[in-house]
């Protein structure tokens, strides 16, 4: 009998990362979960677009240029708002003395960097490293996993 692992390895690696970055995991019904995972796996279906890739190089001229590169765009947006509303709850429910996960802690550096006017730690910074976090650390990793499997099926002999 066929099974393809991709979508468990997807939701697992995500909730692992989410765990890490805001402190808890999500049910795999959660609906907003489950849409946060198809826009992820939406994005990385349009990469391989060739508008996708001309707006990675040429985005001033691509951004007004139709193509799925807008809806990669938009994507991006919907994983930015759901994060920056998790910022939001994080920096009103913070205990400085008990930083709960990534976020807590980069606010708490936040507070320590508030009199240095060169900080790069800012809410700004804050939203795109766990925005990075959650997209390069989802794909990449989900995907190296069923690698691992593949090739353990190929050489049972070494499972």
């Amino acid at each position: 009998r066929l099974f393809n692992p991709g979508n468990f390895l997807v939701h697992a690696v995500s909730n692992i990362i989410c765990s890490i970055v805001f402190g808890d995991r999500f049910d795999y019904e959660d609906k907003k979960f489950l849409t946060l995972i198809e826009l992820l796996d939406e994005n990385n279906r349009l990469q391989n677009s060739i508008q996708t890739q001309l707006f990675n190089f040429i985005p001033t001229v691509m951004e007004y240029l139709p193509g799925p590169h807008q809806k990669m765009i938009k994507n991006i947006e919907k994983v930015h708002q759901f994060t920056s509303e998790i910022i939001a709850e994080h920096q009103e429910t913070l205990d400085p003395t008990c930083p709960r996960d990534f976020i807590d802690a980069f606010l708490n550096k936040m507070e320590q960097e508030k009199g240095n006017g060169h900080s790069e730690f800012t809410v700004e910074t804050l939203s795109r490293t766990t925005l990075d976090l959650f997209l390069a650390g989802t794909g990449t990793t989900s995907t190296t996993l069923r690698h691992g499997l593949l090739i353990l099926q190929k050489y049972p002999e070494i499972t």
